[in-house]
C-alpha cells in the first residue's frame, strides 16, 4: 500500500488543498496526518474539515492539544500562544470535537506514528543524530514517522552502527528496506528548511520505499488570510522564506 504522509498543517488551507490535489494525482491509497492541523495559520476550520474528510489516520500535535486546553499555552512561544488563543475563539464546535478525539501517537500500523518522537510524542524536536539514537532505542517499530520540527529529513541506524541523518531534497528517494528509521515528511503549512513549498512524503509499505515531495501553493493568499485575522505579521512573512 502506498500512503501519503503529511504533518504540521497549521491552519494553512491554501497549502493543504494544494497537497491534497497532488496526493489525488499520485498513486497513494491513503493519507495519514502526523498532527498540528491548527496553529499559526488563519483557516483552522477548513483544515480540520479537510483532515476529517480525507485522513485515514490523524494525530494530535502540540498546537492541537494547546487549542483544546490539554496543554497550558504558557508552554508555547508568544506567537504560537496568540494564534492558539485566536483559534480557540474562532473554531466551530465541530472542529473542537474533532480535535478532542485525536491522540499524539498511533502504533497500530506497520510503522509507528508520532507527532514529535517515540520518546516524547508531543514536544521533542528530533534534529540531531544523538536525539535520533535515543529515539531509535525507544521505538518498537523498525520504521517510525515523526513531524513537529517542520524539516524534511531522515535518520537511520544499521546493526552495530551509530545513528546518522540528513535533510532531504524534493524528489529524493530513500530505501527503507533495511535498518531502523525515523522519517520526517516536513511541514505542509509552515516549512522551516528554506524551501517555502508545502512538504509531504509518499511511502510504499510493500517495497519500503519513500519519496520526498514538495508542492507549490498560493503563499500570498495564506499570508493575506493571516493578516486579515490580525495574527502576528511575522507568521505571514515567514511563509515566503520557508522559515
Amino acid at each position: 500500500m502506498r500512503v501519503a504522509i503529511v504533518s504540521d498543517i497549521h491552519g494553512n488551507r491554501h497549502a493543504f488543498e494544494a497537497v491534497l490535489d497532488a496526493i489525488e494525482a499520485s498513486e497513494c491509497h491513503e493519507m495519514w496526518c502526523l498532527g498540528d492541523l491548527v496553529g499559526y495559520g488563519a483557516e483552522p476550520d477548513a483544515c480540520v474539515e479537510l483532515a476529517r474528510r480525507y485522513a485515514a489516520i490523524c494525530l494530535a500535535g502540540n498546537h492541537d492539544l494547546g487549542v483544546r486546553g490539554a496543554l497550558p499555552l504558557e508552554e508555547f512561544s508568544r506567537g504560537a500562544a496568540l494564534a492558539a488563543r485566536w483559534t480557540q475563539n474562532t473554531i466551530t464546535s465541530e472542529t473542537r470535537s474533532y480535535l478532542d478525539k485525536l491522540e499524539p501517537e498511533h502504533q497500530g500500523e506497520d510503522v509507528g506514528l508520532f507527532h514529535a518522537s517515540p520518546r516524547d510524542p508531543v514536544w521533542e524536536y528530533v534534529l540531531s543524530p544523538l536525539q535520533a539514537e535515543l529515539c531509535l532505542d525507544a521505538q518498537t517499530h523498525r520504521v517510525c514517522l515523526i513531524g513537529h520540527s517542520h524539516v524534511a529529513l531522515s535518520f537511520s541506524r544499521s546493526d552495530g552502527q551509530s545513528a546518522s541523518g540528513q535533510t532531504r531534497a524534493p524528489g529524493e528517494e530513500v530505501d527503507l528496506a533495511g535498518g531502523e528509521w525515523l522519517i520526517n515528511p516536513g511541514s505542509v503549512g509552515q516549512p522551516r528548511d528554506g524551501d517555502p513549498r508545502a512538504a509531504w512524503l509518499e511511502l510504499d509499505l510493500d517495497s519500503w520505499q519513500a519519496v520526498y515531495r514538495r508542492t507549490d501553493y498560493d503563499i500570498a493568499g495564506a499570508a493575506a488570510a493571516i493578516r486579515a485575522a490580525r495574527l502576528p505579521d511575522s507568521l505571514a512573512e515567514r511563509l515566503a522564506y520557508g522559515q
